[in-house]
């Protein structure tokens, strides 16, 4: 099968982005497939056909301590400009069978590149346009699956979107229930996320929220286990539980070998990980998504799960989750890269 790897691009993740792609390429390449990895906003100068037999940039699969300077990335390229997709990448995806989607974070997760590989008739891995972009807005995925979970006795914390510029800091550091959780409203990888448990930290991570947009998910902060769930074609796999060394599990702890300790099957009773395991299935069907994603929960010592969100594109590096929770059953990388390219061209197809 001919298959092209698209990653890079210019989201805040372009970086954890870049290692998923290298991973995947190599692991295609070695299952026998004419594989070619491209940086969807550099993409290159030189004969597009040239990509499935180029070596991989070893040096891509490691990811830094923080995330990419974009500006650097967009003076880059030659000639600027604000095309997403650079010289060469949607002629390349064009010769392929598939486009395999290494990409993770805005402008790769919410729907855009999948809706302009639908426009083109060019297959793509993942959930579709309209899935992908409602779960990458925080505050509409937890608008629109709430309803489904409550019966199932899965809450979500209490949540505000909040959309404000420098001056508006202060009164809302001062209206805003603590302890809480800012997040960016379209963003992943734990990038721009803040725990506040005083006005002054609430404060800082507010004008850290203006670095990405000023539109913030505010939300409760809860205590407890987390625990993430994979979905592999329609079924749940087994869950993993993290456990940072220090703080919490942000952009440095998830990438960094060693900065968390991961445990999958997570050591929790079987009743929690049914519970879980429906719960992740609900959110994956109400939202319309496909073929894989990951869920993400806390966990109170009661044993109630707490849904926070979901991941449609989750990540592919050498530290990540959804490869470990694919092996407890069994599947190895290469095989879960080819599952997820066959259960894509069928999503595909059936949309016809």
């Amino acid at each position: 099968m001919k298959i092209v790897v698209l990653a890079g691009g210019l989201s805040p993740e372009r970086n954890v982005s870049l290692s998923s792609g290298c991973k995947v390429c190599a692991a295609l390449r070695e299952r026998g497939h004419e594989t070619a990895l491209i940086d969807m906003y550099l993409g290159t100068e030189g004969e597009p056909a040239a990509l499935f037999t180029a070596p991989i940039p070893e040096e891509l699969t490691r990811i830094g301590r923080q995330a990419p300077d974009l500006a650097a990335v967009k003076a880059s390229r030659a000639g600027g400009g604000a095309n997403q997709f650079g010289p060469g990448v949607l002629e390349l995806c064009a010769m392929a069978d598939v486009v395999f989607l290494a990409l993770h974070g805005a402008c790769g997760e919410d729907g855009r590149v999948q809706a302009a590989l639908d426009l083109l008739g060019v297959p793509y891995t993942g959930a579709g346009y309209l899935g992908s972009a409602a779960a990458m807005d925080k505050d509409l995925t937890k608008r629109l699956v709430a309803p489904f979970l409550e019966p199932l006795g899965v809450p979500t914390p209490k949540w505000e979107l909040v959309k404000y510029t420098a001056e508006d800091i202060p009164a809302l550091a001062e209206r805003l229930e603590l302890p809480c959780v800012v997040k960016p409203v379209a963003s992943g990888s734990s990038i721009g996320v803040s725990i506040a448990r005083g006005r002054e930290e609430l404060s800082a991570a507010l004008a850290q929220g203006l670095d990405h947009g000023g539109v913030c998910v505010v939300e409760q902060y809860i205590a407890g286990r987390e625990i993430q769930v994979g979905i592999l074609e329609d079924r749940a796999l087994p869950s993993i539980e993290i456990v940072p060394k220090e703080g919490f599990y942000d952009y440095e702890n998830k990438y960094q070998p060693g900065a968390a300790e991961e445990f999958c099957p997570a050591p929790i009773p079987a009743d929690w990980e049914r519970r879980l395991s429906r719960a992740a299935l609900t959110v994956f069907r109400a939202l319309g998504l496909s073929v894989y994603a990951r869920a993400d929960f806390i966990v109170t010592e009661d044993g109630t799960p707490w849904f926070l969100e979901i991941n449609t594109l989750p990540g592919m590096t050498p530290t990540s989750l959804l490869p470990q929770e694919a092996a407890a059953v069994g599947i190895g990388y290469g095989e879960l890269c080819e599952r997820i390219i066959n259960a894509s061209l069928e999503a595909r197809e059936a949309r016809r």
